[in-house]
């Protein structure tokens, strides 16, 4: 993986969901809770580089995503296989309950 974060917005977002394991954080600039849940998931994702790619949406930016997915709160956190919404997390997170509920998820849907 040569971009470890990957900034979403309406041009990439179905490629860059297709074929992989891809946890992405809905966030807005304002949100002083997603910018906590940044630095978390960076150092989660940095230590599970073979679990998952993360990913980050500003739903300020790119409302339509945002609003078809149904995010109504941020910080919101979804989990995708192969495009496929596999878990979703909404909130503060630590990275101990992140890292258990990706595992769980990942291991219902044997593709850890």
């Amino acid at each position: 993986m040569t971009n470890q974060f990957i900034e979403l917005n309406y041009n990439n977002y179905q490629e860059q969901l297709a074929g992989s394991v891809v946890l992405v954080d809905f966030w807005a600039e304002w949100c002083y809770i997603c910018k906590q849940q940044h630095q978390l998931l960076k150092e989660l994702a940095s230590k599970n580089k073979h679990l998952f790619k993360l990913a980050f949406l500003n739903v300020d930016d790119n409302k339509v995503i945002a609003s078809r997915l149904g995010v109504r709160n941020i910080p919101t956190l979804i989990l995708f296989n192969n495009g496929v919404e596999i878990r979703r997390i909404i909130g503060l997170q630590s990275k101990e309950m992140l890292l258990n509920q990706i595992h769980n998820s990942l291991k219902t849907k044997k593709i850890a």
